[in-house]
């Protein structure tokens, strides 16, 4: 037993030591029997150490399985999120030839590099993200993607982070930069269009376009203009607004403008007095699309000419007798002239008796005595040539009288003599 023991343990430094025991033992004095008892608890000791190496090492072995089984599960899941589908797991090719530890030292690497790389495309796929959120945001209208649901359902699969789909992402975004440059140079072209119109009216171009999105008349237009569909809305209902008021306030300048020339003519106003609103006839003048100085159709241009006009028709209705008076003088020398009795029923006296009993209006009454003057104009007209034939036969009976009487004087002096 004693021998067996030896040749079990007897290996290297084992062997040394258990024949140092054995001597010690020997000095000692301990019995063969006890010697056996002793070998026999030290293998038993042995054994267990072995025992709990071994299953250390199974355990050790399975946690290095199992770390290896994990990495390659998450090596094919990066693989599959980045689409990364050209790589392949070095474990898998040189797995017989390989100890567990250098099978997870070649697979760390590659995984720790796709972590890497999933980073920066997750982040990547967040910027582009938050862009279409923005951008989207300003489209509808919102200042944030919190104001509207619709915008933060907008999620992106972290299990397909693949090239592929974040070129989709960033064709969207484009598509999307594109819609807000366009409706951004479609606002613009519509504040410049209402700045226009309200400089033409004499407007408020602040207080216009505030009334359709205070970001309209911001500082920094182009970076902070609201470019909703409400807002398009809102600035071509204030352009359509502002049309129809710019065509309300030409017709009624032109009505005005009428009755001003009207008036004028009537009074025979000097050139000096007209001369006032020869910027009023110049842009009555000019085609409505035209019309863009500024001011020209103001509140303030329509009330001046308003206000010549009604004072004009107070002179008017001051200075109608005058002007009655001086169109039937008028008459009756245009009758006189084209040897016409004149219409007595429009005479000076009956003209004056009318007016002061305000039986008749001086317009009407004038108006009657011009289309009689216009009447006795064609009839002189008309009566031209007969005219001037009696005229020249009056100059002749004038020149025979006169040389009779010539010759009544020359006899009657030839007879004194």
């Amino acid at each position: 037993m004693q021998g067996l023991g030896v040749r079990k343990m007897d290996s290297g430094c084992c062997g040394a030591l258990m024949r140092e025991l054995q001597s010690l033992w020997d000095e000692i004095g301990e019995s063969e029997a006890d010697q056996d008892c002793m070998l026999v608890e030290l293998e038993r000791e042995c054994l267990g150490v072995y025992r709990r190496k071994v299953e250390e090492a199974s355990t050790a072995k399975a946690r290095f399985h199992q770390s290896l089984a994990a990495r390659e599960a998450e090596l094919a899941t990066l693989v599959a999120a980045l689409g990364e589908h050209s790589l392949h797991s070095p474990v898998k090719s040189q797995k017989r030839m390989l100890s567990l530890k250098e099978q997870l030292a070649s697979i760390t690497p590659l995984v720790e590099d796709l972590r890497t790389k999933k980073k920066e495309r997750l982040k990547q796929f967040k910027e582009v993200k938050a862009q279409i959120e923005k951008i989207s945001g300003d489209i509808l209208g919102f200042n944030h993607a919190n104001d509207d649901p619709t915008l933060s359902s907008i999620e992106f699969d972290e299990h397909d982070l693949s090239v592929r789909k974040l070129n989709e992402y960033k064709t969207r975004l484009q598509a999307l930069k594109k819609e807000k440059s366009d409706r951004l140079h479609k606002v613009l072209e519509h504040v410049n269009e209402v700045h226009s119109l309200c400089g033409v009216l004499g407007l408020d171009f602040g207080k216009t376009v505030n009334e359709v999105h205070p970001s309209l008349h911001e500082a920094g237009l182009e970076q902070s203009t609201n470019i909703s569909n409400k807002t398009l809305e809102g600035l071509e209902q204030a352009i359509h607004k502002l049309k129809l008021e710019k065509k309300m306030r030409v017709q009624k300048l032109n009505d005005i403008f009428a009755s001003l020339t009207d008036l004028w003519n009537l009074m025979d106003s000097p050139d000096e007095e007209r001369s006032r609103f020869r910027k009023i006839k110049f842009v009555l003048n000019t085609p409505e699309s035209e019309i863009t100085e500024s001011g020209v159709l103001s509140l303030d241009i329509i009330e001046q000419a308003t206000a010549e006009v009604e004072g004009l028709a107070k002179l008017k209705a001051s200075r109608m007798k005058e002007l009655v008076f001086k169109r039937r003088l008028e008459l009756e020398e245009t009758c006189r002239k084209a040897h016409i009795e004149p219409d007595m029923s429009t005479s000076l006296e009956k003209a004056n008796a009318m007016i002061d009993s305000g039986l008749v209006d001086p317009s009407e009454l004038l108006a009657n005595i011009e289309a009689h003057i216009e009447k006795a104009k064609e009839e002189a007209r008309t009566r031209k040539e007969i005219m001037d034939r009696v005229d020249k036969w009056l100059a002749v009976c004038e020149e025979e009288n006169w040389l009779e009487e010539y010759n009544q004087v020359s006899i009657l002096a030839v007879s004194h003599i």
